[in-house]
């Protein structure tokens, strides 16, 4: 009888296991991408960009699972599904070295966009917002081949496809953004990135975060 019930209550955890799996990773849920915390994003933001540079995906993936949750409302489940493909598309794009190379992470960015877009209480266009993404990310590669402003303007239209905004109102966003990627690069080709140095990228990130959310609202 003992072991009956055993048997019993090891197939009643198993069962709550796998509705609460069912539950995460298929049941349909619409949030609203504008509520989230700009103060706590910007500080995971500069943390990401140190394990991206630093060469720690390890760590990078569990940061994007929290930012996945922090910012898009995702569940725990689905989100370190969704950092996954963010992940593999921004180490990919770190090995690469022309644009065909770079072009082979937007299958994990369309991956990582139509997760969000699943969720999401906006439409948008994945395809749009993967190449919109990327772009960004190639631009900033090749700054030294691109005029003052090009990078402000490319992060503004990737975010503007997102929330659905005209760009022309991200600008401010853009700006402290690719200031935040100015700091880090100089700085990095002047021999090394300091503590201080990193707290002020994390400032202009909280500038440029909070911007972004008052302008989206």
């Amino acid at each position: 009888m003992k072991s009956k019930r055993i048997f019993g209550l090891i197939l009643a955890l198993v069962a709550a296991l796998l509705l609460w799996v069912g539950i995460d990773l298929f049941v349909p849920r619409r949030v609203d991408l504008r509520r989230f915390d700009p103060y706590e994003v910007a500080y995971l933001d500069a943390a990401m960009w140190r394990s991206y540079y630093d060469r720690r995906p390890r760590q990078l993936f569990f940061q994007l699972a929290e930012l996945m949750r922090l910012q898009f409302h995702f569940p725990v489940l689905r989100s370190n599904r969704v950092a996954l493909s963010a992940a593999r598309a921004a180490f990919i794009f770190k090995d690469g070295h022309n644009r065909a190379d770079y072009e082979g992470a937007l299958p994990y960015l369309e991956e990582y966009f139509q997760s969000i877009r699943d969720v999401s209480a906006t439409p948008f266009d994945v395809p749009h917002a993967a190449e919109l993404e990327l772009e960004w990310w190639i631009v900033h590669r090749e700054r030294s081949s691109h005029p003052d402003g090009d990078l402000a303007r490319a992060l503004a239209e990737a975010a503007a496809e997102l929330y659905q905004v005209p760009p022309d109102r991200l600008m401010e966003y853009g700006r402290l953004r690719a200031d935040a990627m100015t700091i880090r690069d100089t700085k990095s080709s002047a021999g090394g990135v300091t503590e201080d140095d990193w707290s002020d990228i994390e400032t202009d990130l909280r500038a440029s975060w909070q911007s972004l959310w008052k302008a989206i609202q």
